[in-house]
């Protein structure tokens, strides 16, 4: 009789844990005290591994860093692509998408801080996520539902007054229906009237729950 040989599993599973042990000590520095404070000393402190540990996975903390700008990235889209992509009106998508990102950022703390201190999203603005948002920018402007403009003026507009809002989310202790005035705000900057995005903006929205698989959500407590 066979028996299978669980070891190469077992080794599989050890190192994608001590990666996400990485990750996630790169994830509540950079959302607690910025970039800056991430070195490879101050990160293996946190983690509790060897320096030599640091290295089987990455080279830098830049590069580290990088990986979880992508995990942030990967887990905003799976909470929002099931709730966006029934959706033909890309102004309705917009609203969606920032009213779930400042939701989600005011839910998990840890989210928001890293958010704002680290710089995202113009660390990684090739991601899949802003790709996706971009077409969709596109995809209005050609429609003559946002006013014509350059896409990379309209994803200016929303990605800049978005992480105003995250700014202000982390920091200072606003109004429930910040996220909803925030929406509108970025609807009209994209060109709608302010009745009909102030419509868009307070539409009923259930809040997507973030993957339990995900970085974030093992690590925004």
């Amino acid at each position: 009789m066979s028996t299978t040989d669980h070891r190469p599993f077992v080794a599989a599973q050890r190192r994608e844990r001590m990666r996400n042990r990485l990750l996630a000590a790169a994830l509540a520095m950079a959302a607690e005290h910025g970039v800056q404070a991430l070195t490879i000393d101050t990160v293996i402190a946190k983690a509790g591994v060897a320096r030599g540990t640091f290295y089987k996975y990455f080279d830098t903390p830049a590069e580290l860093m990088q990986e979880v700008g992508s995990e942030v990235s990967d887990a905003l889209i799976r909470a929002m692509h099931p709730v966006v992509e029934a959706m033909e009106d890309p102004a309705e998508r917009v609203s969606v998408g920032v009213r779930t990102v400042l939701r989600l950022a005011r839910q998990h703390p840890q989210l928001g801080g890293f958010m704002v201190r680290s710089g995202w999203p113009a660390m990684d603005l090739t991601h899949a996520f802003f790709t996706l948002v971009g077409h969709g920018l596109e995809q209005g402007i050609a429609l003559g539902r946002f006013a014509a403009m350059p896409t990379g003026l309209a994803l200016s507009a929303v990605a800049g007054t978005t992480i105003g809002a995250l700014h202000a989310i982390v920091t200072t202790d606003l109004a429930e229906d910040f996220p909803e005035q925030t929406a509108a705000i970025v609807l009209r900057a994209l060109g709608l009237p302010a009745e009909e995005a102030m419509a868009l903006a307070t539409a009923a929205l259930s809040t997507p729950a973030l993957d339990i698989d995900s970085l974030l959500a093992n690590h925004t407590d």
